[in-house]
Order: C-alpha cells, then sequence, then structure tokens
C-alpha cells in the first residue's frame, strides 16, 4: 500500500453565493478507483470550514492509503457551510495516474469554478506518493 498526500493550500476567486454575509467555504476531496465495471471508494477528507473568506489559505494535510495511482481520481469539491443544505462553489477531477507522482510534492493548480463576471476560481494543491 501506498500513502497519497494532498496538501490543500489556498482557493482564490470563490465566488460568493451567499444572500447575507459571505461564502464559508470548506473542500471535500473523495478518492475513486475508476474501474471498467466497478468504481472502488476509497474515501473521502473534508478540510476545515473558513467563514466569509473567497480566497481561503488552508495549509492543511490529507492521507490516503492506495495500492496504486492506476485509475485513480481525485475528486475536489468546495462547498459552502450553510444552514441547511451546503451549496457548490466548484470542483475539479484530477487523473492521479496521468501526473507521475513521487514523493516530491508537485504544484497543482487547477480551475474550480467559471466565474462570468469576475476572474475563474482556482485551486492550489500539492500531489505526492510515497509507495
Amino acid at each position: 500500500m501506498g500513502i497519497l498526500t494532498v496538501h490543500l493550500d489556498r482557493i482564490t476567486n470563490l465566488a460568493d453565493e451567499d444572500h447575507i454575509g459571505q461564502s464559508d467555504p470548506y473542500v471535500k476531496f473523495e478518492l475513486e478507483q475508476d474501474n471498467a465495471f466497478f468504481d472502488k471508494d476509497f474515501g473521502e477528507m473534508i478540510s476545515t470550514k473558513k467563514k466569509d473568506e473567497q480566497n481561503p489559505v488552508y495549509g492543511e494535510d490529507f492521507h490516503f492509503n492506495i495500492p496504486t495511482l492506476n485509475n485513480m481520481e481525485l475528486t475536489v469539491k468546495v462547498m459552502d457551510d450553510d444552514i441547511g443544505r451546503d451549496e457548490s462553489l466548484g470542483k475539479c477531477k484530477i487523473k492521479l495516474e496521468d501526473l507521475d507522482l513521487s514523493d516530491e510534492p508537485q504544484e497543482i493548480e487547477k480551475k474550480v469554478d467559471n466565474n462570468i463576471f469576475s476572474a475563474d476560481a482556482y485551486i492550489y494543491l500539492k500531489l505526492s506518493y510515497t509507495e
């Protein structure tokens, strides 16, 4: 088994979806192996929530125990913590086997939201894999 380490650095330019106050973003990571017939779930992890923040800084690490990088896909969902149902602020998917990951952290910048009237939102991660 190997360990995938996801370092959540920051997010920039999140849209403000709240009608009262500002968004309270957090990030949900979901890892699954995308197989031909049956996908295998390797769990989910959730960051801390940042209150009233459109450019949150996290500096948090998450560790997933996985057997391989083959067919592995990391789904990154940026959510707004709301009373009742949380709203999606954006998301992206990262195919891990395409990244040539090693124990040396690799910086990843991915667009999570296309904003029409302002700059697009991006998430900044560092990924590494140790066997």
